[in-house]
């Protein structure tokens, strides 16, 4: 079946499948037929050794033999989030007793698969930095492109198209391996390819065509968006669409990483107790791939440092790659310097940083850099078991067992994730300008009760099994009861 012509039943108008064929005939003079490579497997950084994690590369000739332990977890670096959400079920896989391989479809430079997907990633960032330089782009443009128009099922008519020249990179895997993705692409490949056992694990809250992958199960983290991708809903504008068929998706919870979940109980009596005791505050601040919101961190900083002097706070600045980054918001704040302390050699120096910051006292601003995409991510997933709020815009850390104080968004798909935190209660209300975010930042700074609460309804939450979905998207790829 063409899945460019017909999407869950619902027949696409020609225009939109003559654009979508022209779409993917762009690409393939641009960048190629889908000739078929080979791979190899080796530890991945950072993360391999941590959580078995085996990173999937072009090799001349076949060189890896999976076995009935393996699964393949599949995933484009596009910002941080899909990077992000694949270390949560890489770490679940790893939890279960099983392999988990690596595959990054955007890694695979020199093959028409990474060539497509730089060229769309470079467009995102720049969308993104634009969103939040320039209002006008932001209201006009990204909003509604973000909201809307990824939301239409002719959108993933013309992602189906171009995913068949994505088919080469899964020549070396076998038909029936557990393929697990957490970006709609590697999963529209996979079904292309001939994979059979395919679960796209869609990670927005509001229902968008972009994220669909028909043939695959869909795994989602909400309820409410376990219903608007069931019925497809908004995806026609006013016009209904038939449903997608019952047991196509499934509602699984929040997917995170097993050491986070496992250390709920206990990462949350720490942050009990440091308030009790009257230490510093910690507060995190992970900037994406995109690097967006740059001048509101700035503004953050600025409005903790009296705090940061007295020893009240302490801040961590994670840039991931972008080092570039931090030396400018380094730049426009100079009085950090006195209480500044950066973190850029290695992972493992950071990891001990934040091995020793559990039990331990921390003060001044610890900022953290590394240039292997491995280590900037997953540096953030270490920070948030040290610190007391995490300050993200409401993306996938949206979902996360660690208090939070929503930003504003990057694009209008992102409400709906802030909407969920503020009412799971591990998370504040989105607040849509500098003035909201720094009255929130001062409330939580100065009084405990806020932080307190969400703590709480971070273990309520955890009883409910509402932070279990990875584990569950992970038993439902490899056929176990979820």
């Amino acid at each position: 079946m063409d899945r460019t012509e017909q999407i869950f039943g619902n027949e696409m108008p020609v225009r939109v499948i003559r654009r979508a064929e022209q779409n993917k005939e762009k690409y393939r003079r641009k960048y190629g037929d889908a000739e078929q490579f080979h791979l190899a497997a080796k530890p991945a950084p950072a993360i391999g050794e941590r959580l078995g994690v085996q990173q999937l590369v072009m090799s001349e000739t076949p060189a890896v033999q999976f076995d009935d332990r393996s699964i393949i977890i599949g995933n484009i670096r596009m910002g941080f989030g899909h990077y992000r959400i694949a270390m949560a079920m890489a770490s679940a896989a790893h939890a279960l007793g099983y392999t988990p391989y690596w595959f990054d479809l955007h890694a695979f430079s020199d093959a028409a698969p990474g060539r497509i997907i730089g060229e769309q990633n470079q467009l995102y960032s720049l969308g993104s930095r634009l969103s939040q330089a320039v209002p006008p782009f932001n209201k006009l443009v990204w909003e509604p492109l973000n909201s809307e128009g990824f939301r239409r099922l002719s959108y993933n008519s013309s992602d189906q198209k171009t995913a068949e020249l994505m088919t080469g990179a899964y020549a070396d895997l076998p038909k029936d391996i557990p393929f697990l993705a957490t970006h709609v692409w590697p999963a529209q490949a996979a079904i292309h390819a001939g994979l059979t056992r395919v679960v796209n694990a869609v990670p927005d809250n509001w229902p968008m065509a972009l994220h669909l992958a028909e043939g695959a199960l869909h795994t989602v983290q909400t309820p409410s968006a376990a219903l608007g991708y069931r019925a497809l809903r908004g995806m026609n504008g006013k016009r209904p669409l038939k449903p997608m068929p019952a047991g196509s998706v499934v509602c699984t919870g929040h997917y995170v990483d097993h050491e986070l979940v496992a250390n709920i109980e206990s990462d949350c009596a720490l942050r009990l107790e440091r308030m009790q005791h009257g230490k510093a505050k910690r507060w995190l601040l992970s900037i994406g791939g995109a690097g967006a919101q740059k001048g509101l961190f700035i503004t953050v900083i600025r409005k903790l440092l009296p705090f940061i002097q007295k020893e009240k706070a302490a801040l961590f600045v994670n840039v991931g790659d972008h080092l570039g980054i931090w030396q400018e918001m380094a730049a426009a704040v100079p009085e950090m310097k006195p209480h500044l302390h950066e973190h850029f050699a290695d992972f493992y120096e950071a990891a001990r940083f934040c091995d020793d910051a559990y039990y331990g006292d921390v003060t001044g601003i610890h900022a953290f850099s590394h240039a292997d995409v491995f280590a900037a991510v997953y540096v953030t997933n270490l920070l948030m078991r040290v610190s007391d709020v995490l300050l993200t815009k409401p993306g996938e850390l949206s979902f996360y067992p660690v208090p939070k104080l929503m930003l504003p968004r990057v694009g209008g798909h992102e409400a709906w994730g802030a909407i969920r935190a503020a009412e799971v209660g591990d998370g504040t209300y989105e607040c849509r300008t500098p003035a909201e975010v720094i009255q929130l930042l001062q409330l939580m700074q100065r009084h405990d009760d806020v932080l307190a609460e969400m703590c709480a309804n971070i273990q309520a939450a955890k009883q409910a099994g509402i932070y279990d979905g990875a584990y569950r998207a992970v038993r439902l790829t490899v056929g176990e009861k979820a």
